[in-house]
């Protein structure tokens, strides 16, 4: 029986202290606009209870997401729903679904995304805010809690609608919404990672990429931006938020000068190498007491 006792006591020890857990989104618009946030889970992964839903200026929301979840999160905006039809639809991030839930389906580019891989190698959390697809509003993640990883926060908290160049614009009746990608404005395969540019040592940030880059240093900017832009955490709750600078700024924006940070990935074998000796450790003890 005691040793029963002590295998299940081991196992629950292991699986806090290696980092398996389920975590908590905590959402929040601090836009001064409606925002309508969409999720999708990755392939292999089971969609949440919730794809889509609104949030109103100032208001949050809390969701549980399951142990070993992936996918990404994202923010539509300029959303109607046809009082005929009742047919929803969003001026940017548009999930094509028709309705509030998204039900499965990505958001149509451009778009600012949050992507997630929870309890992935060495059980370490991989997160990113991404604007390999273009962009559509300000967005951040902050982890909370983490015990291991770097636990940087991260994201782009600029207007980039505001000094979007001409040739990436989206624009609804002559308010600048969305800024394309290169790849999704013009195509290239030099822009978009493909053909004959697919892999790091053929696909290098162009120009319209350092853009996004030097305005969000912490962001992904392009699809081989992965050295200063893929986060780490372990056992940590995600706060996402859109607008975190209290809101998008005017149309005097101006793209600044990239900041001198750090990436967001770093060796995390000193944290998993301490959370490997507390098993160790939890375990003698277990051992000597039963």
């Amino acid at each position: 029986m005691a040793r029963a006792q002590l295998s299940i006591t081991l196992l629950f020890l292991v699986l806090i202290l290696t980092g398996v857990h389920s975590s908590t989104f905590t959402i929040i618009n601090k836009c001064s606009y409606t925002v309508w946030p969409g999720i999708l889970s990755g392939a292999g992964t089971s969609q949440l209870p919730t794809t889509g839903f609104g949030l109103q200026p100032g208001q949050s929301t809390s969701l549980s997401i399951p142990t070993g979840w992936s996918g990404r999160l994202w923010g539509r905006t300029f959303c109607t729903q046809d009082p005929t039809t009742s047919k929803f639809t969003c001026l940017t991030g548009d999930c094509g679904s028709s309705t509030l839930e998204c039900s499965g389906r990505g958001a149509e580019p451009p778009a600012t995304l949050a992507e997630f891989t929870l309890n992935g190698a060495n059980g370490l959390d991989f997160y990113d805010v991404s604007l390999v697809d273009g962009y559509n509003l300000p967005m951040s993640v902050s982890p909370q809690g983490g015990t291991g990883g770097n636990c940087t926060a991260t994201g782009c908290a600029v207007d980039l609608n505001a000094a979007c160049p001409a040739e990436l614009k989206v624009s609804d009746n002559g308010e600048s919404v969305a800024c394309k990608s290169a790849c999704l404005a013009f195509g290239d395969p030099k822009y978009c990672c493909s053909g004959a540019y697919a892999t790091p040592d053929t696909c290098k940030p162009s120009f319209y990429s350092q853009l996004f880059k030097s305005a969000c240093p912490r962001a992904y900017s392009y699809a081989y931006d992965d050295g200063t832009s893929t986060c780490t955490c372990l056992g940590a709750d995600y706060v996402i938020t859109f607008c975190p600078a209290a809101g998008p700024s005017t149309s005097t924006v101006k793209l600044p000068v990239a900041a001198n940070v750090s990436g967001c990935y770093r060796d995390s074998s000193p944290a998993l190498i301490a959370a490997a000796i507390t098993i160790l450790a939890s375990i003698w003890l277990l051992w000597l007491l039963f």
